[in-house]
């Protein structure tokens, strides 16, 4: 065995490891003036065909179209009709009704969780605008908004809250995991990442069969940890697959800023380049290019042109759930100080630009949305709500797992009847 040399070793500095650390805590007072802003229409628009490699700049920067002003410019602009964007503005307005009052509602003790996504209704609303109404979304637990943009029934998605009896999953999700097929809306897991190398599956099924149709997946920045997320990259870059990866960096996971997810070295969409995929970097309160991108994602994918990888740039303005008090890790005004503004207020805010939007117009929306939602709770609940006691009938566990019911379980549902007619009589039927 030779010895290696380790001649000037005793004169080095013992070895450490670095521990990312937030820049705020409670009781700090946030300044994001580090953070830094791209100038509008600095990024230019590339041809939905160029080359990974030749758009590097674009995983690093930040697409814009919206200045803090409410002026929209840039190549990036997708130029809506006003009919469009008012379209928008509403649902973005209505998903934000819609989670105050569920949010509401589990304050209430009338379902056990919910989770709010205030000041990322453009990364959901926006992005479910540019694509077709038949691609296949994939989405986390904060995109409630891609059910909201496809006109899906307000009180299907509050039944399923309260886990009631008429809970289109019969009680069998926990509130908000939401599934929707005929929707384009892909079942929601509480697994992170897991729907990642789905999405990409599903894309590469759709590229089999010679359709048209794509996919698209969201996940949080904290996500991007997760080995499905790696697996999903590689999976999509080796065979080309027609899918559209959006990471929401929204700056907190849990409770562990984005530098847990390695947010101190570089941007989310930087880890593209590795896979020679295509990466953008997006304004995520930015409604209009959070719609450009995805349309150019989409436009790339539909045309054989490959994966594209989204980073939108946001804020979680709420806690991460109702379980969750940010107050105990973040700096109270963090959302206040936040830079890129709120994505409401912003569109809002152009649409007021263009001249045929006011405060009193918006005020006079909100108040219809708001009393939309409110009837339509009402409705929800007389179906049942928690602490109302069982709302599906007991044998259903037994039930939709398998094609054909295998013995064991079989077995089990007999037992259990037998256990109730034991308990209420042999007159009781299971209902």
């Amino acid at each position: 065995m030779v010895d290696l040399p380790d001649q000037g070793r005793n004169n080095l500095p013992p070895l450490r490891l670095h521990v990312p650390e937030p820049r705020f805590r409670p009781g700090d007072t946030a300044d994001f003036s580090n953070v830094d802003i791209d100038t509008v229409g600095r990024l230019p628009r590339p041809d939905v065909h160029v080359a990974p490699a030749q758009i590097h700049d674009h995983a690093y920067g930040l697409v814009r179209v919206l200045d803090l002003d409410g002026q929209a410019s840039g190549g990036w602009n997708p130029n809506l009709s006003r009919d469009r964007l008012h379209a928008m503005l509403r649902y973005m307005m209505l998903v934000r009704a819609f989670d105050d009052r569920m949010f509401r509602a589990q304050r209430q003790g009338k379902t056990s969780f919910y989770m709010k996504s205030t000041g990322e209704e453009a990364v959901s609303i926006a992005a479910t605008m540019a694509l077709g109404r038949d691609d296949m979304c994939f989405p986390s637990y904060r995109q409630q908004g891609i059910l909201i943009a496809r006109d899906y029934p307000l009180i299907d998605m509050m039944n399923q809250i309260y886990s009631n009896r008429a809970d289109p999953l019969k009680g069998r999700q926990l509130p908000i995991m939401y599934s929707a097929k005929d929707h384009g809306f892909f079942s929601i897991s509480g697994n992170l990442a897991t729907q990642y190398p789905q999405a990409v599956g599903w894309a590469m099924a759709s590229a089999s069969k010679g359709d048209n149709r794509i996919s698209a997946v969201w996940c949080g920045e904290g996500s991007t940890a997760e080995g499905d997320f790696h697996s999903a990259l590689t999976f999509a870059a080796v065979y080309n697959a027609p899918v559209i990866f959006n990471v929401v960096n929204n700056q907190w996971a849990i409770s562990s800023f984005s530098g847990f997810a390695g947010g101190e070295r570089t941007t989310f969409a930087a880890r593209a380049i590795g896979y020679g995929v295509a990466g953008l970097r997006v304004d995520g309160n930015d409604a209009l290019a959070v719609y450009a991108a995805t349309q150019w994602a989409a436009d790339r994918a539909r045309t054989n042109g490959g994966p594209t990888l989204i980073e939108h740039f946001t804020y979680r303005a709420e806690g991460h759930s109702t379980s969750d008090d940010p107050s105990g890790y973040r700096a109270r005004e963090e959302y206040a100080a936040w830079p890129l503004g709120d994505p409401v207020d912003r569109l809002h805010g152009h649409l007021k630009l263009l001249g045929d939007w006011d405060d009193a117009a918006r005020d006079a929306l909100r108040a219809q949305l708001e009393t939309l939602v409110k009837d339509t709770q009402k409705a929800a609940e007389k179906n049942g709500i928690l602490g109302h006691g069982m709302h599906q009938p007991f044998n259903s566990m037994f039930e939709d797992v398998f094609e054909n019911m295998p013995h064991h379980l079989a077995e089990q549902r007999d037992q259990m009847i037998a256990e109730q007619r034991r308990k209420f009589g042999p007159d009781w039927e299971p209902n």
